[in-house]
């Protein structure tokens, strides 16, 4: 294995756009992504060009001693870096060697232990108080991309977070707020009149669980994922003070953002431990329907399934596209109504039903295949978890279909799921 090592020969003074050289290097090489090493040295005696002494001796000669950094790194990584290192060395020597390597080895962190919370985390979210109406609360939730809002006292202080399921399960709210938003408005006016009586602090859950900004993110995700089990966390400063929210997302974007390309390290021969695949963690038992299976069944099997979205495959398995609440509501845009009466009450008995006759006509005729998406991100079951999660921050999933190798549906796979045992499976010793 052909290796470089880049070795520079400077001194604890030496700086780079405002950073100590070391720091500046360290973050360089850490931001490449890189099969890279790098190490900083601190000497304890030396001198320069210049004639000047460095020694801890003399008080006066300790204040400039001389730093060795050494970077470690591919022979066909070295071209990538090399310039801009030397560019950044204003003051120093450097040195390229070659190295033969016998064995490289490295572990999946999954999440870099130095990240804390407050680098990770929204900052500065909406909030609501303790007397808030509750039709407020679903309209601000209404005009955000969140699905929770933290509940406030005067200092700012998080007394409770009322989620998407507490308006559900306490607050009557009859549909998801995705469906809700694009509900017929005299009936999101009628909701919300009802719901103008009720007080946030009669829904919301309680008492608030909280992190403090300067944690480390991964005792974060220990205490949401397996102490907790909650998608997301306000977050405060030293004085209880709220400042911002973590969610799944947030750490999604973070790993995204962190994560190097295991895959290509493993075609340098690279060993890397404690890769996680898709396979390991998808839910193999969600529904599928075939292109002929009509919306009126759909609609049953998303609404009873915590999923909430269901893979269409053609006659042998393979995946054709998916289909959720939005599909059917962009599907049937005409009669946003009557599919409201039909998704809270099945309707086929009732006036409503009677009413919208020609929707449950329209329910019965239409098939799979016309309403799904086939647009929508898949990955395979040897899909890295780290890609996985990439290729939903990228797209903003909340679900991933899996498939096998010949484009067989096998599964699908939820932030929740990937976030946990990615978490799990790489802290392992």
């Amino acid at each position: 294995m052909q290796y470089k090592a880049i070795e520079i020969f400077t001194s604890s003074e030496a700086r780079w756009k405002g950073k100590t050289l070391s720091e500046a290097l360290v973050r360089f090489i850490c931001d490449s992504k890189i099969p890279a090493r790098c190490m900083v040295t601190h000497g304890t005696e030396g001198c320069y060009e210049s004639g000047e002494i460095a020694t801890p001796k003399l008080e006066i000669l300790s204040y400039n001693m001389p730093l060795l950094i050494q970077v470690i790194l591919p022979q066909g990584d070295l071209e990538r870096v090399l310039p801009t290192v030397e560019k950044m060395v204003t003051d120093g020597i450097v040195v390229v060697k070659t190295l033969n390597v016998v064995s490289h080895k490295t572990r999946n962190r999954f999440i870099p232990r130095h990240i804390r919370v407050k680098e990770a985390m929204t900052g500065d979210p909406s909030t609501v108080n303790p007397s808030t109406p509750v039709s407020e609360v679903v309209q601000l939730l209404l005009s955000s991309h969140f699905t929770g809002v933290p509940v406030v006292d005067e200092e700012r202080r998080p007394v409770g977070v009322i989620s998407q399921g507490d308006l559900i399960n306490r607050a009557g709210m009859p549909l998801k707020l995705c469906l809700l938003a694009e509900s017929d408005q005299n009936r999101l006016d009628s909701f919300l009149e009802k719901m103008s009586f009720t007080k946030a602090l009669e829904i919301m859950s309680s008492p608030a669980v909280t992190l403090e900004e300067n944690k480390m993110l991964t005792d974060a995700v220990e205490l949401m994922m397996l102490e907790k089990r909650l998608k997301r966390l306000p977050v405060v400063d030293a004085e209880g003070k709220l400042v911002g929210i973590l969610s799944c997302m947030d750490i999604f974007r973070l790993i995204t953002r962190e994560s190097p390309d295991w895959q290509a390290f493993q075609e340098q021969n690279i060993h890397v431990e404690n890769l996680v695949s898709v396979s390991q963690i998808m839910r193999r038992d969600t529904h599928r329907v075939n292109l002929q299976t009509p919306i009126e069944e759909i609609i049953s099997i998303i609404h009873s399934d915590d999923m909430g979205r269901v893979a269409v495959v053609d006659s042998e398995g393979h995946y054709q596209g998916i289909i959720s609440d939005e599909n059917l509501l962009a599907a049937f845009s005409d009669h946003r109504a009557g599919l409201w009466d039909f998704i809270v009450s099945k309707m086929v008995f009732t006036e409503s039903g009677r009413k919208h006759r020609e929707l449950l006509q329209q329910l019965k005729a239409t098939k799979a295949s016309d309403v799904m998406d086939t647009s929508h991100m898949t990955v395979t079951e040897s899909t890295p978890i780290e890609e996985a999660i990439g290729v939903m921050a990228e797209n903003d999933l909340k679900r991933l279909p899996v498939l096998d190798s010949e484009g067989h549906y096998r599964g699908m796979v939820s932030r929740e799921s990937l976030l946990k045992t990615g978490f799990t499976q790489c802290r392992k010793p």
